[in-house]
């Protein structure tokens, strides 16, 4: 398992949004029902907040044909900022996660699938404290970001976190607090599995620095 740096030397460590750091579900929820209003298409709002975590348009494909995927996803992207920022809160734990890391000297960067505009506008209203944001990647694309930052961890809810802190060489540490349960995380071959970030901090003090 690889390991962050020593406690002495500047280290990072990453975080997912959507349903790691902030509960999105109630806002997404409530685009995808602006949506089905505004175009007569039944969308399934509970299921899509089940797979929430890949790409916007591999969700959209779900609902709409083929060539009207781009323009749907950017009227969701039009309205998301004024329907579900204002709807999304903090999952419990996250800010007291990120602050066991800076408690070290650690640096947090949050890398996401959502946009960059409005992954930064979500931390920026939950008040979370980030040294780097990034948005628009999933999965192992993530880990391009993560290894610039130098994240020595990549925590996320998605079996997709768990690819992306391989490709980051980091540490995947794994929170069922989406799609995944714990059983599944751990099939898939995160290397921690956490309840929720409220086990977090206990896990973080006692992880033993290279």
């Amino acid at each position: 398992m690889p390991d962050l740096l020593p406690s002495s030397a500047p280290f990072a460590v990453g975080f997912d949004l959507d349903l790691t750091l902030a509960d999105t579900r109630a806002g997404i929820s409530a685009v995808y029902a602006a949506l089905a209003a505004e175009t007569g298409v039944p969308i399934d709002t509970g299921l899509v907040v089940r797979r929430i975590g890949p790409p916007l348009e591999e969700e959209m494909a779900y609902w709409f044909p083929a060539d009207e995927v781009p323009v749907m996803a950017a009227r969701y992207r039009a309205i998301y900022a004024d329907i579900a920022i204002p709807a999304t809160v903090l999952m419990p734990g996250a800010a007291t996660a990120l602050e066991a890391v800076r408690a070290r000297g650690g640096r947090v960067v949050v890398v996401s699938g959502k946009n960059q505009a409005d992954t930064e506008r979500t931390v920026r209203f939950l008040g979370l404290r980030a040294d780097a944001v990034v948005g628009g990647l999933f999965g192992a694309d993530k880990g391009a970001a993560l290894r610039e930052h130098g994240a020595g961890a990549y925590i996320g809810d998605h079996t997709g976190d768990v690819d992306a802190a391989r490709a980051a060489s980091a540490v995947a540490v794994a929170v069922a607090t989406g799609s995944f349960d714990s059983a599944a995380l751990t099939a898939y071959g995160a290397d921690v599995v956490l309840p929720d970030l409220l086990a977090f901090p206990e896990w973080f003090g006692g992880f033993r620095a290279a």
